[in-house]
């Protein structure tokens, strides 16, 4: 399949052979053996087949969900599968035997075919438990096409979403329809998924488009798709659509104080924002605050190698004398390498400034040697939660219009060299983020009187994050938003595209 480390689902012949390998409470089992059947995220308990996920702490997990796979498991005579959708590595699910044999004879031993055609992809969905709550990761089969209700009427409306994790919306009436998720817009193969899917849509629920709504991104493939629509079009910011879609899944209406992590989001200063602090209602938003802003050298190669975001990071607290620091992971880099990324550093050109939280979890994962090359997406995240050790410290950080964090890489780094472990210090670093985010929080309700929240971006998908930041919101006295059945990453942006349109609509304000 060409991945290498990214991690594969498991499926188990029956409960009894899940308990054998992973911690399993009342709400997991229930999603587990429920209707909908998703690949659910679950505590490993013991480590049945490690190659699956290395490095971390959890499996994906799913029981039979056909009267076919049930035969399987009685024809293999296994107890467990590694089961994993039919393509390679970004592509879309091969519908096609004939393309099956060609384009997966080199992955796969044996095919095993059927005489009914397949007209619609659909992956696996995927969801976790957190504070006895169903969060879903991936919205698809079993979830899709089930509407989400809205406050507004939504006739007409079609929203594209973004370019990773892509899915699009529809409205109809008070309805929004979401699409099984996409993937990757940026592969040709799952750009023509995502056409043939809007179109097939259309048909569906005889759905016939009347406005437009896209990201704010000049460069995204689903902007320019709907721009090729010949509709009216409204742009909307992409963390204004994370807090709306947190928003429109609740069916709350605003004003609330959002705050939105991830890893990338074009901002409307052309800087590339992740870490939010949002005034918002659904028809426009205020940015209060965010995290401070580091350079994002080389774009897309910051995310694929953090060891970029730590220089980044380490360079803009620290300067050169950075290099003086007793820092492990910096003895891994090719000094000429390093070197010549700080000089560019130094002379400010070929990057962008970025405020993603997303990016700070790839500095740390770089800093503490767990990534230096990320494999798949939020690798270098992943694995950082994985190697939590409980622990009640939180590092120093100084709020203004940004959080500047600093005092944090400074005592983290001191951490570093004193030999706290490294699961300590990303429990410190994990507690401080949701401190700064209740810090926030409440700076943002003295001034506004609103004491409603709304958490959204894929960072939020972290468990340890979310649970502690959720705790301290709650007992704060707030109000808080969630997503449960819509995914806080990008998966859920076309929802909020399509709420926003809406609402503008609805008030009559300039597209």
């Amino acid at each position: 399949k060409h991945r290498e480390a990214k991690p594969f689902a498991l499926m188990a012949r029956d409960l009894e052979t899940v308990r054998t390998f992973v911690r399993v409470n009342g709400e997991e089992e229930a999603l587990l053996t429920g209707m909908r059947r998703p690949i659910v995220l679950l505590k490993r308990s013991s480590d049945p087949a490690s190659s699956v996920a290395w490095g971390l702490d959890t499996l994906g997990v799913m029981l039979p969900c056909t009267p076919l796979q049930v035969l399987l498991f009685r024809y293999l005579k296994t107890p467990l599968i590694v089961a994993t959708s039919g393509n390679l590595s970004e592509e879309p699910i091969v519908i096609d035997n004939r393309e099956a044999f060609t384009r997966l004879g080199s992955v796969a031993d044996a095919f095993l075919t059927y005489n009914r055609d397949i007209h619609n992809r659909c992956d696996d969905s995927i969801a976790m438990v957190v504070r006895k709550t169903v969060r879903l990761i991936r919205r698809s089969r079993g979830y899709v096409p089930e509407p989400v209700s809205l406050n507004r009427d939504a006739e007409g409306i079609a929203a594209f979403g973004a370019e990773l994790k892509n899915t699009f919306c529809i409205g109809k009436g008070r309805e929004a329809l979401m699409s099984q998720h996409i993937g990757d817009l940026k592969s040709a193969e799952t750009f023509d998924f995502f056409s043939e899917s809007y179109q097939r849509f259309g048909r569906l629920f005889r759905f016939t488009p009347t406005l437009g709504a896209c990201d704010l991104h000049p460069d995204y493939l689903s902007t320019a798709f709907c721009l090729e629509q010949g509709l009216p079009v409204t742009r909307v910011q992409h963390h204004h659509a994370h807090i709306a879609a947190c928003m429109a899944e609740n069916r709350a209406e605003g004003p609330v104080i959002g705050i939105s992590f991830d890893g990338t989001g074009y901002g409307e200063d052309r800087a590339v924002w992740g870490g939010e602090f949002l005034f918002c209602d659904y028809a426009s938003f205020t940015r209060y605050a965010h995290l401070q802003y580091v350079p994002l050298v080389g774009g897309d190669a910051s995310v694929r190698e953090p060891w970029r975001m730590a220089l980044s990071w380490l360079y803009t607290c620290f300067g050169r004398d950075f290099f003086r620091r007793n820092i492990p992971f910096l003895r891994d880099l090719e000094d000429e390498k390093t070197d010549l990324f700080v000089t560019v550093l130094e002379k400010g050109t070929g990057s962008v400034p970025t405020s993603s939280a997303g990016r700070l979890f790839d500095a740390l994962a770089a800093v503490l040697s767990l990534v230096k090359t990320s494999t798949f997406e939020a690798e270098g995240p992943m694995k950082l939660e994985s190697i939590i050790l409980p622990d009640d410290g939180v590092y120093p950080y100084r709020w203004g219009t940004s959080v500047d964090l600093t005092p944090l890489w400074e005592a983290l780094l001191d951490d570093l060299s004193r030999g706290v472990p490294p699961g300590v210090i990303s429990c410190r670093f994990h507690n401080t983020l949701a401190e700064v985010v209740f810090q926030g929080a409440l700076r943002m309700a003295e001034e506004t009187g609103v004491r409603q929240a709304a958490l959204s971006g894929g960072v939020f998908q972290n468990r340890y994050l979310l649970a502690r930041t959720e705790a301290l919101l709650e007992e704060g006295g707030f109000t808080l938003l969630t997503h449960r059945m819509v995914p806080a990453n990008d998966g859920g942006v076309s929802l909020g595209q399509l709420a926003v349109a809406a609402a503008r609509r609805e008030e009559g304000l300039e597209l």
